[in-house]
């Protein structure tokens, strides 16, 4: 048997409400924001190559190889960073002592 594809069953709305027990709310400020666009965290993001298209599956991939390799350097600087605090506070407790 043949389905019925284009048949399809048609809703009839009721009559649309016109009265004005709404009108009297303030207007509101209209968002002027992108979502689209967004500051990467390194300038390695926005870099494009050009040429033969990527799947989407490889692109994926790609970016968030370049997102760990970013997140994994600055994590690394932070470690630096606290090392070298870390001695700084030492050396300085020492000379307190000696």
């Amino acid at each position: 048997m043949a389905k019925n594809r284009k048949n399809k069953k048609k809703t009839v709305s009721a009559p649309m409400d016109i009265s004005d027990h709404n009108l009297a709310s303030p207007p509101q400020a209209m968002d002027t924001s992108e979502p689209g666009v967004s500051m990467p965290a390194s300038g390695a993001l926005s870099r494009k190559k050009k040429g033969v298209p990527m799947k989407r599956a490889k692109n994926v991939k790609k970016q968030k190889a370049i997102a760990k390799a970013i997140s994994m350097q600055e994590k690394s600087v932070e470690k630096v960073l606290k090392n070298e605090s870390k001695a700084m506070r030492t050396h300085s407790a020492k000379q307190l002592y000696d």
